[in-house]
C-alpha cells in the first residue's frame, strides 16, 4: 500500500460535508469550523488530485462530473471507518446493551418481560430508550430497536420479524354496555362511528385501514380524540373514555382480565410488522445475538 498516494485526509471530511449538504456555509457549521477553513481544505484535495471538485457561483455550489464520482467513494469509506471505530469503542461493553423502543411496546409488553432476561442474566446491564414520534433506529446511539416497520428496513440494517402488527378496536365493557342493545354483547362496526374513537397521531390511519378493511369508508375524525401513543389511548379506553385501535399484543392482559373487550369481532393486519432490528456489522457481537435469541425463545414459550 503506497500511502503517499493518499489525499491529505483532514481535508475528506470537510469536501464530504460540503458535498452532502452543498454549501461551505452548513459544512462549516457542521464540523464547527470556519468557512474559510472549509474552503481552504476542498482547496487542497482539489490541487492534490488535480481536478475541479465543485463548481462555485457565488455563495452556491454543486459538484463538478469528478465531483459527482469521488463523493460516494468518500461517503463510504468515511463510514466504514465510523461503523469499525464504534465497534472497537463497543468492544470492552461484553454485557451491556442499548435498546430503542416505543412507549407502548416498552410499557406494555416488554417491561414485564425484563425480569425473566434478569433473573438469567443477572451481570447484563439494559439501558431501555423508549421513543414515541421517532419511528427510525437510532443506529448511532442504540445497539438494538424493537420497532414497527411498515416497510422493509434499509439494507444497511439487520431485521429480526417478531409479530405481526393486528388491528383491533377495544374498549371498556361499561362502554360497550351504553351502546349495545340488550343482551348483545357486540356491535356494528358502523356503530363504532358514534363512539369516541381514541386515534394515535402517529399512526392514525390505522382506523382508517380496520374500516376499510370492512368495506366502510367513512370520516372518522369528527368523532375522535387523538393522542401520541397507544399507551395512552389504551389507559384512556380503560376508563371508559372511548374506543382504542391496538396494533399488536397490547392489549391482551387486559383482554383476557375482562377489562378491555373487543366491540367487533373483525381483526386485520396493517402493513409491515414489529421487529429488532440493528445494524448489520453489529448482529454478530454476542450481547447482541444473546438478547434476540433471548426475546425470541420468551415470545415462543409466553
Amino acid at each position: 500500500m503506497d500511502l503517499k498516494k493518499l489525499p491529505p485526509l483532514k481535508a475528506l471530511k470537510g469536501f464530504e460535508a460540503a458535498a452532502r449538504l452543498l454549501s461551505f456555509r452548513q459544512a462549516a457549521q457542521e464540523l464547527n469550523l470556519t468557512h474559510t477553513a472549509i474552503s481552504h481544505q476542498v482547496r487542497l484535495l482539489e490541487e492534490d488530485l488535480g481536478v475541479l471538485l465543485f463548481e462555485r457561483e457565488g455563495r452556491a455550489v454543486k459538484l463538478t462530473a469528478e465531483g459527482d464520482i469521488f463523493y460516494p467513494v468518500v461517503s463510504t469509506a468515511l463510514e466504514q471507518l465510523i461503523n469499525c471505530s464504534e465497534v472497537l469503542r463497543r468492544s470492552d461493553q461484553a454485557h451491556s446493551l442499548r435498546i430503542q423502543a416505543f412507549v407502548t411496546l416498552s410499557i406494555r409488553w416488554l417491561a414485564r418481560r425484563l425480569s425473566r432476561f434478569k433473573a438469567l442474566h443477572p451481570g447484563f446491564d439494559l439501558q431501555i430508550t423508549s421513543s414515541i414520534l421517532e419511528g427510525d433506529f437510532d443506529e448511532a446511539n442504540e445497539d438494538v430497536g424493537i420497532l414497527y416497520a411498515p416497510e422493509p428496513v434499509p439494507a444497511h440494517l439487520y431485521w429480526v420479524p417478531l409479530f405481526e402488527a393486528q388491528l383491533m378496536p377495544v374498549c371498556s365493557p361499561d362502554l360497550l354496555e351504553t351502546c349495545a342493545k340488550e343482551g348483545v354483547n357486540k356491535i356494528t362496526p358502523k356503530d363504532l362511528l358514534s363512539l369516541p374513537l381514541l386515534k394515535v397521531y402517529t399512526a392514525d390511519d390505522h382506523w382508517e385501514e380496520w374500516f376499510q378493511s370492512l368495506g366502510i369508508f367513512a370520516e372518522i375524525s369528527r368523532n375522535s380524540i387523538a393522542v401520541d401513543t397507544v399507551a395512552i389511548a389504551l389507559e384512556m379506553a380503560l376508563d371508559g373514555e372511548g374506543v382504542a385501535m391496538v396494533n399488536g399484543p397490547f392489549a391482551d392482559s387486559d383482554l383476557k382480565a375482562g377489562r378491555l373487550v373487543q366491540p367487533v369481532d373483525h381483526t386485520t393486519v396493517a402493513p409491515g410488522g414489529w421487529g429488532m432490528v440493528c445494524r448489520q456489522d453489529h448482529k454478530n457481537s454476542p450481547q447482541t445475538q444473546l438478547f434476540i435469541k433471548w426475546l425470541l425463545d420468551d415470545v415462543a414459550n409466553f
